[in-house]
Formats: C-alpha cells, structure tokens, sequence
C-alpha cells in the first residue's frame, strides 16, 4: 500500500485512540476507589474517662461518630484511679482522660501510654447542697461544723485529692459521713438527700441543673485540676484512638467543654 499524509494521519489517530482506551482501562492503582474506602477512619475506640467528663465525652463521641461514618465510640466512665487500676491489669482501652495529671504519670511510668498526654481542660471544686440548703451552707469552713453531713471523694480520686489540698491550705479538716469513689457518687449522696453537702466539681453542679445548688468558695483555687488525655499503648486502632483525642482537644471539643463549665488547659 502507498503511504501518503492522509494514511499517516489516519494512523496517527488511531494510536491515540488506542492508547487511550487502554489508559481508561488500566489507570493508577486504586483510581476507581472512592477516598471513603482509602482514608476513611473506621473500628471502635474505647475510651476510659474520669467520671466527671461524662456527659461533655458523650457529646464528643456522638459529633465523632457523624464526622466518621463506620466508627463506634466505647465509653467506659469511673474515678481516675479506678480506671487507672483497670488499664494496669489490662482492660482493653485505646485512651485514657483522667481529671488529674497524678493519675495520667502512674501509666505513664509504667509505659502504658504512648507519647506525652496532651492536656485538654481544667476544673475546680465547688460546694453542692439540696436546693433548700437546710444546713445553711455558706462556706468551706460551714463544712467542718459537726452537725453537718458532708461527703467527699476518696484521697486517691482527683476530687477527693482536691479537697485534701483545700483543707491542708485553709486549715480547716473536714470529717465526711463518707468517702466515695468518683464525683458522681458524691453528687448523688447529695441529690437523694442523704448529705447536706458534697464536695464535686463546677461542671458536676452545673449538669446537676436545678437538683442541686452550687456554693462557689474563693478556696477552690488553690487545687485547680488538669485534665490530660493519651493513648493507650496497648492499643489496638491507635490511629482511631489519636483522631478521637484529636476531637477533644480541637475547636469543637473545646467548645463542648466550654459549654460544660469546665477552663481551658
């Protein structure tokens, strides 16, 4: 056959034409998957949680599991030594929050957590009482009067370590009716009626709504709490277990906490 310009352009496009099919047929790797099933974050991450966070984690864990299709939040809440106690035995936790640092270092030192905790929130102490106040509280010192029932956090939770500061500052030794094992214990000694006062925190008052009234000290400043947060080395979806920290300590989180009552890091 003769090759002319014509031919030749006619070949010319048909090669394009070729290769270009064979382009579409082949791609890159992974060209035709949707960025869902290549970055997507999926699993379940538990996560262990002073008790005191409880109802700002669960807001977090909803507004996580609607950004991250496919994820499940696990949410395990008690008093930060308990639960550091329930890590060290080897309770399947992807994260820890604790309401103070003490208890966050005791992992630490045993290199059960991965990296350096990042702090997220703060807290203080504040006096809660049934709303009729029927022991007339008015102050921390009003606390140590012997007529008055008040309950406390045990000494090896946050709150109750807190309060062993207030006294040991002020001077004035309470001599509770009883020691719980996390704030919320205490909160509902007082909220069933059985103290006349209870030592929480802030926020506790604050979620407690009308059920309480909340009796602010100047004192509470002098055992300010520091929350910090860390993954769990043992983890088993560290990535999903960073992204959920990442959550709290971001601008949505911190609003949540905010909104709660609690102060910044």
């Amino acid at each position: 056959m003769r090759v002319t310009r014509t031919n030749i352009a006619a070949l010319l496009v048909a090669g394009a034409l070729a290769a270009g099919l064979a382009g579409c047929g082949s791609g890159t790797p992974g060209a035709s998957e949707s960025p869902s099933a290549t970055s997507g974050l999926s699993g379940t991450v538990t996560v262990f949680a002073a008790a005191s966070l409880k109802d700002t984690f669960t807001e977090i864990a909803a507004g996580f599991e609607a950004d991250h299709p496919g994820t499940k939040v696990t949410l395990n809440f008690a008093g930060s030594s308990d639960l550091v106690t329930q890590i060290s035995q080897g309770a399947p936790a992807d994260v820890f929050a604790s309401a103070d640092t003490k208890n966050m270092d005791k992992l630490t030192d045993a290199q059960l957590i991965e990296g350096t905790p990042a702090n997220f929130a703060t807290n203080v102490l504040e006096i809660a009482v049934p709303p009729a106040n029927p022991a007339s509280i008015a102050s921390f010192a009003d606390l140590a009067k012997p007529d008055v029932k008040v309950v406390v956090c045990a000494p090896q939770v946050p709150c109750g370590a807190a309060t062993e500061t207030v006294e040991q500052a002020t001077g004035t030794i309470l001599t509770p009716v009883s020691e719980e094992s996390s704030v919320t214990d205490v909160l509902g000694k007082v909220t069933s009626g059985e103290a006349d006062a209870g030592l929480v925190y802030v926020t506790d008052v604050k979620a407690a709504g009308n059920k309480v009234k909340g009796i602010e000290f100047p004192e509470s400043g002098q055992a300010v709490n520091t929350y910090p947060i860390g993954t769990v080395g043992t983890s088993e979806n560290k990535e999903l277990a960073e992204a959920f920290i990442d959550a709290v300590t971001g601008s949505e989180g911190q609003k949540v906490l905010a909104d709660a009552g609690f102060g910044a890091p």
